[in-house]
């Protein structure tokens, strides 16, 4: 359960509308506890379904976990596998509770490279749960924020070459509308787990003025209390957008 004191802290006008984490130091918590690293990505399911929980009473809008990068195809074979399998899992267990939680469920990334299996639950959740309106609960898989502004690029450039785009019309409206993430508002808030300070390929057209907060602590022993700690420290921010601190007053 939260701490009541961190609640009280927390000022229910000013949540952000979209958290995204990066779920860091699965493989480290395994190897600190001696055990296998795919028990550290089991452990770390349990921290999602704590923090979807905390999200969904709060009224978070969205939630964007970076799941599987594009570079994790290149872990070996067997924790990719043990990955998969996890992943499949999770959609199972989860289906009805998505359901039931008036949970959206959706994905980003390049989801065609994913086995035949996993594309086939996602597309199930998706659709089971797409007449939700509570919170959007969104897994990147096989993501990666370059190849991301690569393909919507190439969106562009098709509609330009069949001449239905005129160049002079390409502004931040149309590339936004060609990003996988183009019916979900930007991030506010970015939760870095495990000590490490970058953002890994991540969300990066979206991330322009997301602010970032980075915890020692790692994934699988993330808590509640941690992501309400991480919200207070987004609230006790001055938001400037590229202006100055009178200008947002006044607006």
């Amino acid at each position: 359960m939260p701490d009541a004191a961190l609640m009280d802290q927390i000022d229910p006008k000013r949540l952000p509308r979209h958290i995204a984490i990066i779920m860091d130091g699965n493989g480290r918590w395994a190897q600190k506890n001696r055990l296998p690293r795919v028990e550290g990505h089991r452990r770390g399911v349990k921290t999602v379904d704590k923090i979807v929980t905390l999200c969904t009473e709060m009224h978070i809008e969205a939630l964007t976990l970076y799941s599987f990068s594009d570079e994790n195809w290149n872990r070996p074979r067997t924790e990719v596998e043990a990955l998969m399998k996890i992943l499949d899992q999770y959609l199972n267990r989860e289906l009805e509770r998505m359901k039931r939680e008036n949970i959206r469920f959706n994905t980003i990334g390049r989801i065609h490279e994913l086995p035949p299996a996993i594309q086939k639950l996602a597309r199930r959740a998706k659709d089971y749960t797409r007449d939700n309106d509570g919170l959007v609960l969104t897994l990147a898989l096989s993501y990666g924020g370059r190849q991301e502004i690569i393909d919507a690029v190439r969106k562009i450039a098709k509609q330009v070459q069949e001449g239905v785009l005129p160049i002079e019309d390409i502004d931040f409206r149309v590339m936004e509308s060609c990003l996988y993430t183009h019916d979900l508002p930007d991030p506010d808030l970015l939760i870095r787990t495990s000590g490490e300070k970058r953002i890994s390929n991540f969300l990066l057209y979206q991330m322009a003025y997301t602010e970032l907060h980075y915890t020692q602590v790692l994934w699988p022993q993330f808590t509640e209390d941690d992501l309400l700690k991480a919200i207070i420290d987004f609230q006790n921010r001055e938001r400037r957008f590229g202006m100055i601190g009178d200008q947002i007053v006044k607006a």
